[in-house]
């Protein structure tokens, strides 16, 4: 799944690289940089929403095992035959715990940043194109996006990579098969 959303989040960078071309008068495409907009921040909501979601499940999906252990309620749910001995286990979902909320709180704030801020930039377009507001107002706040979304996409490729060997290592732990969470 990691390799899936790190896929779309280098769409994403590209499609907002090739509107920002478009618009900067870079690239001489049939469309303008109005349609590639509309199109291309659809796609970033669309993927971010993913981004994000898959962070929230990996937290959700230790916390439930943390809370299992912790409970000593339904042990069956991650045992055939619950050993005794539970502290090892609780050691290393704890640390599984504190991996995974740092993942969630490394990348979610960018990825609001970016969905607020492209949403800003998307209205001043349409105000820019209305003569509301000037182009400096629209620029200075795509560019401010761009910048947010580089800073959010390195960060998502990192995290996706430390969630993704923290599923493995959770998985690993308690047998659990790959397609299941």
């Amino acid at each position: 799944m990691a390799y899936l959303l790190r896929f779309l989040i280098v769409l994403m960078v590209l499609g907002i690289g090739l509107t920002a071309s478009k618009a900067l008068g870079w690239v001489d495409i049939q469309f303008g940089h109005i349609q590639l907009a509309i199109v291309a921040f659809l796609y970033t909501i669309f993927a971010q929403a993913f981004v994000m979601f898959y962070f929230i499940g990996i937290s959700r999906l230790v916390m439930n095992v943390y809370e299992i252990l912790h409970g000593q309620t339904n042990l069956n749910e991650l045992f055939d035959n619950p050993p005794e001995d539970l502290e090892p286990y609780m050691k290393k979902v704890k640390k599984f715990v504190q991996d995974a909320d740092r993942c969630k709180r490394q990348t979610i704030p960018w990825t609001m940043l970016m969905l607020v801020l492209g949403s800003i930039a998307f209205l001043l377009g349409g105000a820019h194109d209305t003569n509301l507001v000037s182009k400096t107002t629209h620029s200075g706040v795509v560019y401010g996006f761009i910048v947010a979304m580089l800073i959010g996409f390195f960060r998502q490729w990192y995290y996706l990579k430390v969630g993704h060997i923290l599923l493995r290592k959770l998985k690993t732990l308690f047998e659990i098969p790959d397609g299941q969470m």
